[in-house]
């Protein structure tokens, strides 16, 4: 193993506020599905209080996106938030994290149209239109094309906020320190955002301010659940999938008018998925979370492709208050130790990323010499 000089003075080691999170490191676990629910009722089970417990030495934790209502669900084995038993399950999990100093938030997922009826018994997903975002659903069977899904109510639309906010709800009961609103991807709300899928007339579609009216909404629902600022928001406007979702220049400004839009929220901190690398082994684009972190006035994570020195290097730019660690985090439970340490990070097998078990899930080691 190769032991670098110990690093306790990176800018990723040093404490931070967001929003009312106070983190002792800038180390943040992003949110991974892993697909270890495997049980009819959705339930978190002992596997992801281990699993999360081991991690608790990020600044902050991030759950997997978790379901915020049966009509919510587009993927295998995934835990929800909805029901009296998922709550204990998550209550379990929120018990260990705090008992070893952790701080955890729980993410809210809505996959809309990018469902498939193997999910909801045999009833047709819905999304902003009748457009078939053409994703692929990970279903019991296997992964399958998405289908045209059947176009929100506005009774629909009220519900699905409402489930939000009693996801929230549902969140403090739980233990959470917070919650995140999971707006990144081909899902619900990224479906909203997006002119290609949402070609609504009337208040939730027509123009940019129109698309973006259920997010805004879903943040109020979710915000006027918790006293001051411990909601976080993840967008990706960079996100490109298919025919249907581009990272063009109108995209972008669409962001661009919501992301100011959120300062007008109490939002604790955006949570930014940035540009997919250029290649194996290239560095994130700085400029790419540059062009939002001036139009946010509050805390910015970065997200994608950051090692321990590029991650370093944004937030000594000051273009971001902290990053999020996705991969690494899989295969490193200790990571912040390893940073700390100047440790050499261990590689996760991707064949258990979503296999289910404890395997590839609770037995990565931790570093030691």
């Amino acid at each position: 193993m190769t032991v670098m000089p110990p690093t306790a003075g990176d800018p990723l080691l040093r404490r931070a506020d967001l929003g009312d999170f106070r983190l002792p490191n800038r180390v943040v676990m992003a949110p991974l599905t892993r697909a270890r629910a495997a049980n009819p009722g959705l339930v978190p089970t002992e596997l992801h209080a281990v699993h999360y417990g081991q991690r608790a030495g990020a600044g902050l934790i991030v759950t997997e996106g978790t379901w915020v209502s049966e009509r919510a669900i587009g993927f295998v084995n995934v835990p929800g938030v909805y029901s009296e038993q998922q709550v204990a399950g998550w209550r379990r999990v929120t018990d260990v994290v705090h008992a070893l100093g952790g701080r955890i938030v729980l993410q809210l997922w809505h996959t809309g149209a990018a469902s498939h009826p193997d999910h909801l018994r045999g009833a047709l997903p819905a999304g902003p239109s009748a457009v078939d975002p053409h994703e692929r659903s990970f279903t019991p069977g296997g992964f399958k094309d998405t289908v045209t899904p059947r176009e929100m109510t506005l009774a629909d639309i009220e519900g699905t906020v409402a489930d939000y906010r009693v996801a929230a709800l549902n969140a403090r009961r739980a233990g959470f320190d917070g919650v995140e609103v999971h707006a990144v991807g081909p899902f619900l709300i990224p479906q909203f955002l997006n002119p290609r899928l949402n070609l609504r007339s009337d208040a939730y579609g027509g123009d940019r301010a129109g698309r973006r009216r259920l997010l805004l909404e879903i943040v109020d629902a979710v915000t006027a659940v918790w006293e001051g600022r411990r909601v976080g928001v993840r967008l990706s406007p960079y996100w490109s999938s298919g025919d249907r979702f581009t990272a063009g220049e109108e995209t972008l400004s669409d962001y661009d008018a919501l992301v100011a839009e959120l300062n007008r929220r109490p939002v604790a901190y955006l949570h930014l998925r940035g540009r997919d690398l250029a290649g194996p082994g290239a560095a994130p684009d700085l400029d790419a979370f540059a062009r939002y972190r001036r139009l946010f006035d509050g805390p910015l994570i970065a997200n994608l492709g950051f090692d321990r020195a590029s991650a370093n290097a944004a937030i000594e730019a000051g273009i971001a208050d902290a990053v999020s660690f996705g991969t690494h985090f899989i295969a490193n439970p200790d990571l912040v130790a390893r940073f700390a340490l100047g440790h050499d990070l261990a590689a996760g097998d991707p064949d258990t990323y979503y296999s289910g078990g404890a395997g590839g899930y609770v037995d990565y080691p931790v570093s030691s010499g």
